[in-house]
């Protein structure tokens, strides 16, 4: 084999492979988004038959609060406790500076625009979102979309108002994950 034949070889062959892991590193955000909510909605079926708190997993450093549907989109997620990055990663997350899920007040639950909230652009206004706690079901009807600039508004959690929020990042095709916009959808309860 000429040595042009080789190089050209192994050149294909280090394309392939970096091709390859690029790949199983982009799908493994998917799946193990996917492969948390197994255990999720194991801690959220054993949270709402007690009302006491399941961790997912022994190392987990969040639990299920509260289960998200709609029904029409054939959308059923476990919400966490909490809105970090890590929390992020396994499902939707309520954001503990804000009310309750159980309660009254303003709600906050944000997710990633590219694995578990990826729905919430097909949300019009009127449609309907469950949201199942230890407590009981709440149902919510969406009353208005729009895209927030993070550096320059903050959301308002107002204890006198009960409300959802859904909360992502915008645009839902950006090629970059973060930046400074929201997608914000607010509903009222029914």
């Amino acid at each position: 084999m000429n040595p042009v034949s080789a190089l050209r070889r192994g050149v294909i062959g280090l394309l392939l492979t970096s091709a390859l892991a690029l790949a199983v590193d982009a799908g493994w955000i998917h799946a193990k988004a996917a492969l948390s909510q197994v255990l999720l909605r194991q801690a959220w079926l054993e949270s709402r038959l007690d009302g006491a708190t399941h961790r997912p997993w022994p190392w987990a450093d969040t639990h299920p609060v509260a289960l998200l549907r709609v029904t029409e989109l054939e959308v059923e997620q476990v919400v966490l406790a909490g809105d970090s990055g890590r929390v992020l990663a396994f499902g939707p997350g309520w954001a503990p500076a804000s009310a309750s899920p159980e309660g009254g007040g303003t709600i906050v639950i944000s997710g990633h625009r590219d694995t578990h909230f990826a729905w919430l652009r097909s949300l019009v206004r009127g449609d309907r979102v469950e949201l199942e706690t230890t407590q009981g079901l709440r149902t919510w009807q969406v009353s208005e979309m729009r895209v927030a600039d993070s550096r320059r508004e903050r959301i308002a959690l107002d204890a006198d108002r009960g409300e959802l929020l859904l909360v992502t990042c915008w645009p839902f095709d950006a090629v970059r994950a973060g930046g400074p916009m929201r997608y914000v959808v607010r509903l009222i309860e029914t």
